[in-house]
């Protein structure tokens, strides 16, 4: 977290949550009341002072106010940072860019998601056309366009298919999941409620 914001924390550690103001959608836009924020140096500021608590409530820490954020679905948005033809790389929608690849699913939608150590998210749809191409074989080989659909198909029924995905050292399995399970099973809360009794901030 930035500076300024740890030592607003030291400085006023009772400041009230605020619950309802600060959204996150499927392609990584920020949100206040459902008005995206374009402006770039407030929207790097969110995301370098984005974090979890223990419960799983993921919040934008303000100076000294914990800002709790509503998820359109995941934590994260994951984008593409490589040029065409070039092995994979990624990054989150906050900026950090992505080491290792733990698990990969694919919902009953299309939806990629991926965790890596920063947490669970979802591919960019925009990256998408560019991203499959990166799934493969058992044996680390590009999957034919035709088999590929079908597979992903496959995934999309919540059948397991012979398909990974190659990011730096690891082939990392894919597996299907369903929308409705993902937050229960990463762990995390889509939209924080202010707990009762709690003394509310606007």
């Amino acid at each position: 977290m930035d500076e300024i914001v740890l030592r607003g924390m030291a400085k006023w550690p009772d400041v009230p949550a605020v619950y309802g103001w600060l959204a996150l959608d499927r392609r990584g836009q920020w949100l206040i009341k459902g008005e995206r924020i374009s402006n770039p140096v407030v929207t790097a500021f969110i995301g370098r002072n984005y974090g979890h608590d223990a419960q799983g409530r993921w919040f934008f820490q303000n100076g000294p106010q914990r800002v709790f954020v509503s998820l359109d679905y995941t934590p994260l948005i994951y984008r593409m940072t490589n040029p065409d033809g070039t092995p994979l790389k990624l990054e989150c929608h906050t900026g950090k860019p992505v080491e290792s690849v733990s698990g990969t699913w694919i919902d009953e939608s299309g939806v990629v998601l991926l965790l890596s150590e920063h947490g669970i998210g979802i591919v960019h749809d925009r990256d998408l056309g560019k991203f499959v191409p990166y799934f493969i074989d058992a044996n680390g080989n590009p999957l034919a366009e035709g088999v590929l659909d079908g597979l992903i198909e496959l995934e999309q029924k919540q059948q397991a298919a012979p398909m990974w995905l190659g990011y730096r050292e690891a082939n990392v399995k894919i597996e299907p999941i369903r929308s409705a399970e993902v937050s229960r099973r990463f762990g995390f809360i889509a939209r924080p409620v202010q707990p009762a009794g709690q003394e509310e901030c606007y």
